[in-house]
């Protein structure tokens, strides 16, 4: 069940509220035959926002909740009473979630910290009544203002972990391996690819109380930027990590070749990422001796850090974690500075907008506040 629990992705259609009519009462009263315009103004309709959680992990609680709705504005009361405001909608989701526009894929809002809000729609302003226009000509004024209409609007959800370290690699390249042997995730293991089809997180314990989240994701393929295997959906989990841990098995034919695939094929997903720092680990070294490891050291890249280790026996595990924790924290090391790690956010690619728009169609029905005290109706006259 665990597996079908995490939840990164989430369409949403949202409708923040119209504003309240304002009134065109006018004040009746035995001993005050002419009293005038007491309409008062309509309410303003609530807005939509969203706000980070830490204590969401997924978007599992989104999953059937399709349609997110503002409350409207009431309509204004004689006597000068104001209409109530509509009530306003927060959508709560986890830190690292961005939002998209559903129809153009254009890039929203980023929440990345716990109690953060970011308004997505603006409910209608109120109109106002038929006591702001009287004038010293027109004393009786019989018209309104009637509220602003509510805003539409189909949002993608999409969750990017926020993690220090980011594993990549092809299938079975040892990735779930070394986080369940460095943390307490236990993450499915498997002798077949694609065993991971869902990422997990877990937190490395370094040394003296230290620790450091390492992100594993889905097996990266070539064409994975185009689409191929899983790695579309999951690629961009990683975009949010400062290191990335490139992982190639100590007995893959061409080292050196199997790292470039997976660097162009990010490069091509997101070109920023090619910008992070990166290490190369060679996995499974239990499988290969000394001598052979000196031999892979010429064919290695020399434009990368490289650590060989295994996971299964604990080999070079420790030394692993120096490099990831010396890259992590190289400007406070080397410099005494933060360094801090800025997503780059780009519009969503047109083939992950699988809705057909021409044939959608809401299904809820508009609900109407007009109230029925007012003397007049005239909606249409809106004055300026």
């Amino acid at each position: 069940m665990a597996e079908t629990n995490f939840i990164d992705y989430a369409k949403i259609f949202c409708r923040s509220g119209k504003g309240g009519r304002g009134s065109t009462h006018m004040h009746r009263a035995k001993y005050n035959p002419n009293g005038g315009p007491d309409g008062g103004d309509g309410g303003r309709g609530g807005n939509i926002y969203l706000r980070g959680n830490r204590n969401l992990w997924t978007l599992l609680h989104l999953k059937y909740e399709r349609h997110v709705f503002a409350g409207h504005g009431q309509n204004g009361g004689k006597s000068l009473l104001h209409g109530a405001a509509g009530a306003d909608k927060y959508i709560d989701v986890p830190c690292g979630t961005v939002a998209y526009d559903a129809e153009t894929g254009k890039y929203l809002c980023d929440i990345t910290e716990d109690g953060q809000v970011v308004m997505l729609l603006k409910g209608g302003r109120g109109g106002l009544g038929n006591w702001h226009f009287r004038t010293a000509t027109n004393q009786a004024p019989r018209y309104a203002q009637p509220g602003e209409p509510m805003q539409e609007l189909m949002i993608v959800l999409e969750l990017k972990l926020l993690a220090d370290v980011g594993l990549v690699g092809f299938p079975n390249a040892g990735k779930s391996t070394l986080l369940s042997a460095t943390s307490a995730a236990k993450p499915k293991i498997a002798n077949y690819p694609f065993t991971t089809l869902q990422p997990s997180v877990g937190i490395i314990s370094y040394r003296e109380g230290q620790s450091f989240v390492m992100a594993d994701i889905p097996g990266i393929i070539e064409g994975a930027s185009e689409g191929k295997g899983l790695g579309l959906r999951f690629l961009r989990h990683i975009e949010r990590n400062s290191t990335l841990l490139f992982l190639v098995p100590a007995d893959s034919d061409h080292i050196k070749q199997d790292y470039e695939t997976l660097l162009s094929e990010l490069r091509a997903f997101n070109p920023a990422l090619e910008e992070k720092r990166r290490v190369l680990g060679i996995s499974k070294c239990d499988l290969i001796d000394e001598e052979l490891m000196q031999l892979l050291e010429e064919e290695l890249p020399t434009d990368i850090e490289h650590v060989f280790f295994s996971a299964v026996t604990g080999y070079g595990v420790d030394k692993l974690k120096d490099v990831l924790w010396k890259n992590l924290y190289h400007d406070k090391i080397e410099n005494g500075a933060e360094r801090h790690e800025e997503l780059v956010h780009r519009d969503m690619k047109s083939q992950v907008l699988d809705v057909d728009f021409e044939e959608w169609e809401p299904d809820w029905e508009d609900d109407t506040n007009d109230s029925e005290d007012d003397e007049f109706d005239l909606d249409d006259l809106i004055v300026e």
